[in-house]
């Protein structure tokens, strides 16, 4: 990313997200909230299924843009706004979450700006995910 121009759009990445997933971000979050993990609940409360954790699909986008720059460190900030849930079946399939990024500026310091965009099912799930990269 280093050599990357303002307008520039970089290489987009598809994640699959299981139950398994959720179970062990739930457990490493100490976000044990059942809409998480449990079909049951999740439905009693208006949703359509269980759904991944707005941080969980947030640190997904952050590890992508890490993983852009050569070096997550390199990621000195990153925002988002969660605009909608990613229902995750219980299968083996899981549910996709489509990455993509492109360099909206680029400072004097080399330090780029990178808005991001996370899709499930056609429809995006973060809002206005922006990330600061420096250079390495």
């Amino acid at each position: 990313m280093t050599d990357a121009s303002a307008g520039d759009q970089l290489e987009p990445r598809t994640v699959t997200i299981t139950r398994a997933d959720l179970v062990a971000y739930a457990g490493a979050s100490g976000d044990l909230n059942p809409i998480h993990w449990n079909e049951r609940v999740a439905v009693e409360v208006g949703l359509p299924g269980v759904i991944a954790h707005g941080m969980f699909t947030m640190s997904l986008a952050a590890r992508y843009v890490g993983d852009l720059a050569g070096d997550p460190a390199a990621v000195v900030a990153f925002s988002t706004r969660f605009t909608r849930p990613v229902v995750v079946p219980d299968d083996d399939a899981g549910a996709t979450v489509e990455l993509g990024a492109k360099v909206t500026d680029v400072a004097d310091d080399g330090t780029r700006t990178v808005s991001v965009t996370a899709t499930h099912e056609g429809k995006g799930v973060l809002g206005k995910a922006v990330a600061t990269v420096r250079p390495r």
